[in-house]
């Protein structure tokens, strides 16, 4: 086992770090971790170790900062990777080709400005670029386009060659250390033994049962390849109105830095369409046959937009069980 004199903070997605005494940290498996305070003096930043659970762009963000002013930083994931809903999933057709979508957030804007600050330094180091395309809304009771936003109207980034290129350039930055398949349900201290102990979700069950009352916003993800552009559309992006089923669609191929002779699309469902799948099937991973459903359902409103859509040699749906919490719970 390694054993590291650091200072500690634990840090969740989003939140503010915690200064906690200088420990001594051990990793005891890959359920625990036990950290050993060895003094109650307080020191520079650069005498800290931190842990960050997720590995989000919030998350990957709040490590490369903590790391580059001298931290010494540890990312836990329960994920098999960075990225979160900036995730990109790769998919291998029957006759052995390669699809990439990024079938979570679709780009991202920007109005801060610390934000834009590091927005320019990822474009400059080359994992970020802007998505320079129209973007619109579809109005299924008129079946017609009802707003066209033009480019440069509202400046849309992308992770480049996919979205989560920025989580994954982040957390393998110097200084960062990532585990992922490791999710840290509790941070406890134990009291005459000076340590931190950092459990994994896994062994506490009754806390994985709570978490699983947390009223969240959940959506499907429809990942669509054609072998001719939709030419029939004029915009790579655009939203839905007047759709209990259907949200967005986006052009995934059309953004920088993709490959491919296909063209991808990826739709996003409404809350209460998914909603009302989990209803019927409960949170537990969703069978073949309830994705293949809706699959099917997704890509026939979207069909049903008149905008004579030719039918794809890929179509595989994903669930996504929380796009976000619901505010206020």
């Amino acid at each position: 086992m390694n054993t590291v004199a650091t200072k500690v903070a634990v840090i969740g997605s989003g939140s503010k770090p915690h200064p906690l005494p200088p420990p001594q940290c051990t990793l005891i498996s890959s359920c625990i971790m036990h950290v050993h305070m060895s003094s109650p003096v307080m020191g520079l930043i650069n005498l800290w170790h931190i842990t960050t659970c997720e590995s989000t762009v919030s998350g990957a963000v709040c490590a490369s900062t903590l790391a580059k002013n001298g931290a010494s930083v540890t990312i836990f994931d329960s994920a098999r990777g960075p990225g979160g809903r900036m995730s990109r999933r790769r998919e291998i057709t029957e006759d052995g080709n390669e699809l990439l979508f990024d079938h979570g957030a679709p780009y991202f804007t920007a109005s801060n400005a610390d934000v834009m600050g590091l927005i320019q330094e990822w474009e400059a180091r080359g994992f970020v670029a802007e998505w320079k395309e129209n973007f619109g809304s579809f109005d299924f009771k008129s079946k017609a386009f009802v707003h066209i936003e033009k480019e440069g109207s509202g400046k849309k980034y992308v992770g480049v060659p996919g979205m989560n290129s920025i989580c994954r350039a982040l957390c393998h930055e110097p200084g960062v250390e990532s585990r992922f398949g490791v999710g840290v349900a509790r941070l406890e201290w134990l009291q005459g033994e000076d340590l931190w102990s950092l459990t994994d979700l896994n062994v506490i069950p009754e806390l994985a049962s709570k978490i699983a009352e947390v009223p969240v916003s959940p959506c499907f993800a429809l990942m669509l390849a054609f072998e001719k552009p939709l030419s029939v559309i004029p915009v790579k992006g655009f939203s839905f109105v007047n759709s209990r089923v259907l949200s967005w669609a986006f052009c995934d191929s059309s953004k920088p830095a993709r490959s491919g002779l296909s063209e991808h699309w990826v739709l996003h469902s409404t809350a209460e369409y998914a909603e009302g799948i989990i209803a019927q099937t409960g949170l537990q991973k969703p069978s073949n046959t309830t994705l293949t459903k809706v699959a099917q359902e997704l890509f026939q409103e979207f069909q049903s937009t008149g905008l004579d859509i030719s039918q794809p040699f890929f179509k595989k749906a994903h669930r996504w069980l929380v796009i976000q919490l619901i505010v206020g719970w």
